[in-house]
């Protein structure tokens, strides 16, 4: 199989370039390291899991864009969403010219429920070939289901953005935490404490997985967040994104969406 052929043919992005999401020879230390510790059940799932890292290799696809692609159909079906899509826009062009892979910078998409928030990242998603991965944060009560939990805890597994790197198909997925505004937890644990460092480029290069212990290139995700009140949100975490804030769509505009969907509910369905 083709790279080219991974991502939808009506699709502008075609996967141009490879790179690594972690480095061979931590794996193997981390490996050796934990056979040497001799056979302990307690830590099979730990032992597979660098296992299968080695097996599969640390590269991942990394969308780049040969052209701009023609985003007139988003535009049409997503029209209170313009301000995103230009930046979205503005990033792809911007990637069309550099050796490097799309990077978007990380955005807030701020507004009532119901305007259609986490329904644009599907189709953002879409549009890129990456597919989407997504963190629901009002039912997320631990910082660990995005960093992960420590291997000596029972029932402890990696994180959200670990498996969405290692175990899915590219360096630069979309990952979309849903109503950050929602987070909650307690003292010892923080929902949105791993994010500090994996809205920061820098310091998301080497983001380390607390299960797998084992650094990650986290630089390249292409981050949404979604909410509907901003001071649930720390400013810290604020900072680090663009924040568009989206209005319902007009009543004319409501109008013409329900036209669209209800043609593509009728094309889908071949009902003529």
């Amino acid at each position: 199989m083709t790279s080219h052929s991974l991502v939808p043919q009506t699709l502008s992005l075609p996967v141009a370039q490879m790179r690594s999401v972690f480095c061979t020879s931590d794996v193997e230390r981390k490996l050796a390291r934990l056979q040497d510790t001799g056979p302990q059940r307690d830590f099979d799932h730990l032992r597979s899991m660098y296992e299968r890292m080695l097996e599969r290799g640390p590269e991942r696809f990394q969308v780049k864009p040969q052209g701009v692609p023609d985003m007139a159909d988003l535009y049409d079906r997503l029209p209170n969403f313009t301000e995103a899509l230009d930046d979205v826009r503005r990033h792809v062009a911007l990637a069309q010219d550099s050796r490097d892979g799309l990077e978007v910078t990380p955005m807030l998409l701020l507004g009532p429920p119901g305007i259609g928030k986490t329904h644009f990242a599907r189709q953002l998603a879409e549009l890129l070939g990456t597919g989407m991965n997504l963190l629901p944060m009002s039912s997320m009560t631990a910082g660990w289901l995005l960093s992960g939990s420590s291997s000596q805890w029972k029932g402890a597994r990696p994180g959200k953005v670990f498996e969405a790197l290692v175990e899915g198909e590219y360096a630069n997925p979309v990952i979309v935490v849903d109503e950050i505004d929602k987070a909650s937890g307690d003292a010892q644990y923080d929902p949105l404490g791993a994010l500090y460092s994996l809205l920061e480029h820098d310091t998301a290069q080497s983001f380390t997985d607390e299960f797998a212990e084992v650094a990650i290139d986290a630089s390249q995700v292409i981050w949404i967040t979604t909410a509907n009140d901003s001071r649930g949100i720390p400013d810290p975490i604020l900072n680090r994104m663009n924040v568009f804030e989206v209005q319902a769509p007009t009543v004319d505009q409501a109008r013409s969406i329900a036209r669209m969907l209800y043609t593509g509910i009728r094309t889908a369905h071949d009902w003529g």
